[in-house]
């Protein structure tokens, strides 16, 4: 039986290739977990329907993800923390305390796209790395403070 891939199948092939594969593993297994559907033009043509919508969507979050990344590149946050000796700070500068400053913003990200390179434990301007889409990525000019 020849079916359409709609996901890519490890030992089989790539998501949207024609291939021949047994009846029983086409029925029993592939399609009834959504992984290919049968081989018709009809089908052919709901796959290239999917991959455009799914093309449109694509396009849409890198569009919004760069608008984003312009808005966090205008912007600088201001940490204020508590100092000891030699202006070194009490803990550390952390990925949810520049979460909290954006939010105080006005934006909205996830302390999982902040990527610190090391943790920020003196006063200072430190560029910071967000990863807002996996195309997109803005600095950030952090400035912690003496509180």
């Amino acid at each position: 039986m020849e079916v359409i891939l709609r996901q890519d199948v490890q030992n089989l092939g790539k998501s949207g290739e024609k291939v021949k594969v047994a009846d029983g593993y086409a029925r029993n297994f592939l399609i009834p977990q959504a992984l290919a559907f049968a081989a018709t033009s009809s089908n052919a043509a709901v796959l290239d329907h999917e991959r455009k919508m799914e093309d449109i969507r694509r396009a849409k979050e890198v569009r919004t993800a760069k608008d984003l990344a312009r808005k966090i590149k205008k912007l600088s946050c201001t940490i204020a923390k508590q100092v000891g000796e030699n202006e070194k700070l009490f803990g550390s500068v952390t990925s949810l305390d520049i979460v909290k400053a954006l939010e105080s913003e006005g934006i909205q990200i996830d302390k999982k796209q902040i990527e610190l390179e090391e943790p920020i434990r003196t006063l200072g301007i430190y560029p910071v790395l967000i990863r807002i889409h996996p195309e997109v990525e803005a600095r950030l000019k952090v400035w912690v403070v003496k509180a």
